[in-house]
């Protein structure tokens, strides 16, 4: 694998964090910023790239990069998931979950839709139960699997009822699961809801203004937003799709686009020095994982799946890939979605963990006691970016080290997509890439999805003591309770490896010279960052 140089990185920031030294010099290879500086008043309008246009904003289909990044800044939750992790009050000012299988919530009352109607009890029973409901074909339908009922209790008031208890269920509603839409829209635009041609109405400080498909969507500030906190600093907000890295990173360059989140990662070193704006990083709960989706096979021995992860050199992944921004992963998710369990058992649940160090030859060894002897296994791929690519080449060549013959079946993007979503699509591939990040600060978030019979459960894995383990954590609200059995969901998945975690790396973002107020971290998928950026001093 040949590597890229690295560069150190020491990014100016109002606060950050310094990650592990890699340079020759030992110096950090890169900060996290909590927040850039603060703006000094409004702005016009900025523009924003977007890697790929969004199939819709529909909130029920938005669990991708590109639609949440423009829909967080125009439709809200009952509750709102805020920079550092942590959960506060959005459309609803507060909830209670007086029995186990209760949460009863308290909508804010003064809120106004973008079309000036006012935000009633009908319209979150209307938008939650979007997601029960089979023919909608909600993404977020997981969140909403011990959902029994959703009705309306009081003027004010909505109430959740659940068949069984799930301390998973409230967190959701501070993502794109709690969003709330007015009633009557959606009963009027119905399959046309989200599309270029209808947009939606929220109640975000941004207002869905226009979507020319193929070039741009823009948004408009609405001035009539409740929160004067987050009222917007710019007047529009243009989002323009730029799919090929070169032409994004050189519209930063020429100052044609004033930012973007998911800057390409061997464009780093370049955009760090960069004299048209700055180059930040931030709070990330994404780990990039192999995903095992055919079981049937060579790789249906767990050995098999070990010797594998042990033959992968994710150190020169880390290297190549990202320009060392980033660190290699020990466990599926994050250190910081255990933000909410008692820090004093973190670190001894996070040491016990099983450790897959780089050694080709003991994995070559393990390999052939599992009885490996030249099968093949086909790793599909796409031309997704320079960190597809060598990921694909690293696992190609550590499943030729442990005696295993790859065959890379590359594939467009759009077929690579349907991998996640129609099983016949994954017919013949024993393997595939993701990006996977949780969409609340809780580990389940992704253990969940492993559980027998769980949508994005790809390779149809299954392991009755995990499964039990899941429903112990999902089912206390207990703190200490819930990361024990959520840490022996992690202990199992980390022996059994259904998917194989290669490293994590940092939230990106360019912000040209013209703007900033932005405070960078994963959130920017459900939080509205647009608000905060204005003009530059």
């Amino acid at each position: 694998m040949a590597a890229l140089p690295l560069t150190a990185l020491a990014l100016t920031s109002c606060s950050g964090t310094a990650h592990p030294a890699s340079s020759a010099d030992g110096a950090p290879a890169y900060r996290l910023t909590t927040r850039t500086a603060s703006s000094t008043g409004d702005v016009d309008s900025f523009t924003w790239s977007l890697f790929a246009e969004p199939v819709s904003i529909d909130y029920a289909f938005s669990f991708d990069y590109p639609p949440n990044t423009v829909l967080s800044n125009v439709c809200e939750s009952l509750l709102r998931w805020n920079p550092d992790l942590t959960t506060s009050p959005g459309l609803a000012t507060g909830y209670a979950n007086p029995t186990p299988t209760t949460w009863v919530y308290t909508i804010r009352s003064g809120v106004r839709f973008h079309d000036g109607t006012p935000l009633t009890a009908d319209d979150v029973v209307a938008s939650l139960r979007r997601n029960l409901d089979p023919n909608t074909g909600s993404d977020w339908a997981y969140a909403f699997r011990n959902v029994k009922s959703v009705d309306k209790t009081g003027p004010m008031q909505v109430t959740v009822t659940l068949n069984t208890p799930d301390s998973t269920f409230n967190a959701y509603m501070a993502a794109s699961p709690g969003t709330v839409e007015s009633a009557a829209t959606l009963q009027a635009d119905g399959k046309d809801y989200g599309n270029p041609a209808r947009g939606v109405n929220c109640t975000g400080p941004f207002a869905f203004s226009s979507w020319t498909p193929g070039q741009s969507l823009v948004l408009k500030r609405f001035d009539d937003y409740w929160d004067q906190s987050l009222r917007a600093k710019a007047k529009q907000v243009k989002f323009v799709f730029l799919s090929d890295e070169t032409a994004r990173v050189n519209a930063f360059q020429s100052g044609e686009v004033d930012g973007g989140w998911m800057v390409p990662a061997d464009s780093y070193a370049q955009l760090a020095t960069s004299s048209k704006g700055k180059l930040y990083y931030g709070q990330n709960t994404t780990v990039a994982d192999e995903v095992v989706g055919n079981l049937q096979g060579p790789l249906g021995d767990a050995r098999v799946r070990q010797a594998l992860l042990m033959a992968i050199d994710r150190k020169g992944i880390v290297k190549a890939g990202v320009g060392g921004i980033g660190e290699v992963a020990d466990s599926l998710v994050t250190r910081n979605t255990w933000n909410n369990s008692p820090q004093s058992t973190v670190d001894p649940l996070l040491k016990a963990l099983p450790q897959y160090p780089y050694d080709p030859a003991k994995a070559k060894q393990l390999a052939a006691s599992a009885g490996v002897h030249g099968q093949s296994v086909v790793i599909a791929s796409s031309p997704l970016d320079s960190q597809s690519t060598i990921i694909t080449q690293a696992v190609e060549q550590a499943a030729t080290a442990i005696g295993l013959k790859p065959q890379i079946d590359t594939v467009s993007p759009d077929k690579y997509t349907a991998l996640f979503t129609d099983p016949a699509a994954r017919k013949g591939i024993d393997l595939f890439e993701t990006f996977w990040y949780t969409s609340i600060t809780d580990p389940l978030d992704m253990y969940g999805s492993l559980r027998t019979g769980a949508f994005s459960n790809y390779g149809n894995w299954s392991d009755p003591q995990f499964d039990a383990a899941v429903d112990q954590a999902a089912g206390t609200s207990d703190p200490a309770a819930h990361a024990a059995a959520a840490a022996k969901a992690q202990q199992i998945a980390m022996e059994q490896l259904p998917w194989l975690p290669l490293y994590s790396e940092p939230v990106s973002v360019f912000l040209g010279n013209r703007i900033t107020g932005l405070q960078p971290s994963i959130d920017y998928l459900y939080y509205p960052w647009a608000a905060e950026i204005g003009a530059k001093g």
